[in-house]
């Protein structure tokens, strides 16, 4: 079987014609299509290939390839370029945009320019003020229990399980039981602080220490009023039955002992479940762009790169990756048939140190790509704006100040 080799010509837009148009007659140019309809591409298709068969040799050595192997090495080459190039961005961006619903995100990020925002710090940070109780992604809910004349003790595990909610589901995040604020004491309530009978005078011009019915003002230091608040509070410990809680293991015990002029009074206080604590923390739901959210690297929307977007410094690596992955296919043609006979004697082929060099090549190129893509990173922009401005700074030490004499 005499299959035909590189000839020394290629016509992309010919073949992708004849494959357009009859396709069940004629092979694809490239075997993915991503770039085909895209004019700059099926115009260095053609110089690609010329470019890659010289250099393994062309017209000294036959090269035993066919311009759609040539093809394929192009679009793979560019397809590698986009997907180390995106891999970067994702790395760069995943921070700012996961748990973004895909149904708002734009088709793509290809050409965005992407500002760093803090929706992922505020999304963590809701969790500390969940647990805070100002704000955050966790319901909070409300209950009481009726308070009965000489019960101490009330199992708020039996309250939850009465309502279809598990114990150990129930975590009590606070409980509303406190006496009058000593605030209320010190501004009506005798005047302690004040001095004997200044409460009483000052309660009936309708306030104390600060604001009174009508123009009536007494103006005091604000530190004397919170001394004289806090000496009202430590009375109120030493002298009276303490208002008060203890609660272990969801069971509330309250201070002093309800009396019987208690009963019937709810006791409130507010509680989350904890399976909630987990799951409202969770953005379910994940697929391709227009549903789900953004969760993981795989589904941040970035396509295959625009081959006539791409500038000269992408397509110069294009180049050099598309002939390395030439040479390997060639290399691999060549194994196939590492000795051929001739009248005397039997030539040697040089696959496998085809496949070796360009294994090596493909390897460094990489390694040079994901380099300059980490120079070029956020990071590393910034670092260098840094260094030039202490640079600048540094250098403008050195100019003289002049001294200026009116």
């Amino acid at each position: 079987m005499n299959i035909p080799i590189y000839s020394g010509s290629s016509d992309f837009s010919q073949s992708l014609y004849l494959y357009t148009s009859q396709s069940s007659v004629y092979p694809s140019p490239t075997p993915f299509g991503f770039y085909d309809n895209d004019v700059q591409f099926q115009n260095d298709a053609n110089s690609v290939t010329n470019f890659c068969a010289r250099r393994l040799g062309w017209p000294i050595e036959n090269v035993e390839l066919q311009d759609l192997n040539f093809w394929t090495a192009f679009e793979m080459a560019v397809t590698v370029y986009g997907n180390e190039l995106y891999a970067y961005l994702v790395r760069e961006n995943l921070v700012n945009f996961e748990g973004m619903s895909l149904d708002e995100a734009p088709a793509t990020f290809q050409n965005a320019s992407i500002t760093p925002n803090y929706s992922n710090i505020i999304r963590v940070s809701e969790q500390y003020g969940a647990e805070a109780g100002t704000g955050g992604n966790v319901t909070w809910y409300s209950g009481s229990v009726i308070l009965t004349g000489s019960v101490q003790v009330y199992d708020l595990n039996q309250w939850a399980e009465d309502r279809g909610i598990s114990g150990s589901e129930l975590e009590i995040k606070r409980v509303f039981y406190q006496g009058v604020p000593a605030s209320a004491d010190y501004y009506y309530g005798g005047g302690i602080g004040l001095g004997a009978g200044w409460g009483s005078f000052f309660g009936g011009l309708g306030g104390v220490a600060g604001y009174g019915a009508g123009s009536n003002f007494f103006i005091t230091p604000l530190s004397y009023n919170v001394a004289a608040i806090q000496e009202v509070e430590l009375g109120d410990t030493i002298l009276f039955s303490a208002y008060s809680f203890e609660l272990i293991n969801n069971k509330l015990k309250i201070f002093p002992v309800p009396t019987e002029a208690d009963n019937g009074i709810h006791f409130w206080f507010e509680y989350i479940i904890k399976s909630e604590r987990y799951l409202d923390s969770i953005q379910t739901g994940s697929g391709a762009s227009g549903s789900g959210y953004i969760t993981n690297v795989s589904n941040m929307p970035y396509n295959n790169p625009v081959y006539s977007q791409i500038n000269s410094i992408g397509r110069s690596w294009i180049f050099e990756y598309t002939l390395a992955q030439a040479k390997e296919m060639l290399g691999y043609v060549r194994n196939k048939y590492s000795q051929i006979p001739i009248p005397g004697a039997a030539v040697t082929l040089n696959g496998g140190d085809l496949i070796a060099a360009a294994k090596d090549e493909k390897d460094k190129l990489i390694a040079r790509l994901r380099e300059y893509f980490d120079e070029t990173s956020r990071k590393a922009r910034l670092e260098r704006r840094k260094d030039e401005a202490e640079f600048a700074k540094s250098e403008l030490n050195n100019v003289p100040m002049t001294i200026y004499i009116g």
